[in-house]
């Protein structure tokens, strides 16, 4: 298929929640969808789904990859939508005596980017193009069109692009929600930050639904009707969490409950191998050195909620927990209350995008992929659940200057939007901490911002302990500040 031919067939192998959705929006837009999936129900349950929506004669269940590999044209292509790890190896394996030199295989999956670009190489004798690509948005993007982030060889991603763009979420200019994130596993790459990124944000908005619910004791109505108001206005606009936070405030069931009122406080995904992303984030931030406190802190509540019976036995052996106080009514102004916190969360959201761009940067200088930071905001514009129309507004305006610095901190614009909102998020976790309200993701981005500016950090005396027990050096005020490297002096403390 050469470069601007339109691809009129695909196989979607992977048939749940997010490639079902794929390939119904993949029918809609005209094109031929062969499907395969272990589980022959959930292949009957989407062809049901599609003949409701009209769509049955473009959609066809194959039992075997022979079948599934006859039904479709040349070059053949296949989009995964699998679980992450050894699943994807099986499926290229069984796939291998089809593949001829050209076929494209598209990885819609949230797979580990190393496993990408391993099977890229593999690939590449026979000639096979092995895209991977971040889809981003759950499963109702996945139907009415999501955020897409492929990353791979040139020549495959111009074949494959037209049809993506013609699928993408589009932004408020009909702008398509895509574009070629880089080369090797970048596309990969870059979803899972975005997942980091996604937890830090999501982090610091439960925080803030926990300080108007038991620390202002607000209704759920009412805090629907303040995430109305953040995200209607000013810097929290547009912003997909905060607008579905109203949603799921507002939500009742058929007995008029708040269906919020009996959720569970545990977050499993990370712990029972569904979502590997949040994991590998973290990994990644500590793996070349980038402070991403914002995004760590949030993840390590995720863990401590996902084992609440070891919750329990701790609060057996306390004697009891230390209780989320009320805020206090009658000493506290609540409406400036309200805006301090949308202001901290606001700073808690940037921090964690400073942070997630960060990670990418030094991985993007080490694997050497060209990323377009540019199109990962683009990317990011509609269609995903880090969507922030403020946020990514700005974003859009500096990565557009030539040469921009990728370290977001160095900029004057996003340094003075944080310097604006510090006196507010440092309001709420002074107020936070007197109540033991619990913080972390909203802590940790004050801590961040502390540090990331202070040139008189605790680590001065942190050092000179390194060195005493472990000779392991260190440099002068005296001279001038110099690279993440072993100092040069060292002080005999005591005699060995």
């Amino acid at each position: 298929m050469a470069e601007g031919t339109e691809i009129q067939k695909l196989a979607m192998i992977g048939c749940g929640s997010m490639g079902g959705g794929m390939a119904l929006l993949f029918a809609e837009h005209g094109i031929t969808v062969s499907l395969n999936d272990p589980s022959e129900a959930t292949m009957d349950q989407l062809l049901a789904t599609a003949k409701k929506d009209g769509l049955q004669d473009r959609l066809q269940k194959h039992g075997s990859y022979e079948d599934l590999c006859k039904s479709l044209g040349s070059p053949k292509v296949f989009v995964f939508s699998l679980p992450h790890g050894t699943v994807g190896d099986s499926v290229v394996d069984g796939l291998h005596t089809y593949l001829a030199k050209g076929d494209i295989i598209i990885d819609a999956s949230n797979e580990n980017w190393q496993n990408t670009q391993r099977r890229q190489g593999k690939l590449v004798p026979q000639g096979v193009y092995y895209i991977g690509m971040g889809v981003s948005g759950g499963y109702q993007a996945a139907r009415r069109g999501p955020s897409m982030c492929p990353g791979g060889e040139e020549r495959a991603l111009d074949i494959v692009m037209p049809l993506l763009r013609k699928v993408a979420a589009k932004d408020s200019q009909g702008n398509p929600c895509v574009a070629k994130a880089g080369t090797g596993g970048s596309g990969h790459y870059i979803k899972m930050i975005h997942n980091g990124i996604e937890h830090g944000m999501m982090s610091a908005l439960a925080e803030a639904w926990q300080i108007m619910d038991l620390g202002l004791r607000m209704s759920y109505d009412e805090i629907a009707n303040e995430f109305d108001r953040w995200n209607e206005d000013g810097e929290l606009r547009g912003t997909f969490l905060v607008g579905i936070g109203a949603d799921i405030c507002r939500q009742k069931d058929d007995q008029g409950r708040h269906v919020l009122s009996i959720v569970e406080d545990k977050v499993v995904q990370d712990v029972d191998g569904t979502e590997g992303t949040g994991i590998w984030s973290q990994l990644e931030a500590v793996r070349l050195h980038v402070p991403a406190p914002s995004l760590t802190t949030a993840h390590f509540i995720r863990l401590a909620s996902a084992f609440r019976a070891n919750r329990k036995r701790v609060k057996d052996a306390f004697g009891g927990q230390f209780p989320v106080q009320e805020w206090g009514e009658a000493k506290v102004d609540k409406r400036s209350v309200l805006e301090s916190l949308r202001k901290a969360v606001y700073a808690t959201f940037l921090a964690s995008f400073v942070e997630g761009i960060n990670i990418i940067d030094q991985a993007d200088q080490e694997s050497r992929w060209n990323i377009d930071y540019s199109a990962v905001v683009q990317i990011w514009r509609n269609g995903c659940i880090i969507k922030a129309d403020y946020i990514t507004g700005m974003l859009a305006e500096i990565f557009r200057e030539p040469n921009a610095d990728v370290d977001l901190l160095h900029n004057k614009r996003v340094a003075q939007e944080l310097k604006k909102t510090f006196p507010a998020l440092k309001e709420i976790v002074v107020k936070g901490v007197e109540h033991n309200t619990i913080i972390p993701s909203l802590s940790a981005t004050l801590e961040f911002l502390k540090y990331s500016m202070n040139t008189v950090l605790p680590t001065q005396f942190y050092e000179a302990q390194m060195d005493y027990f472990g000779k392991h050096m260190f440099d002068l005020k005296a001279e001038p500040a110099g690279k993440p490297e072993t100092g040069k002096h060292h002080f005999e403390w005591k005699l060995a």
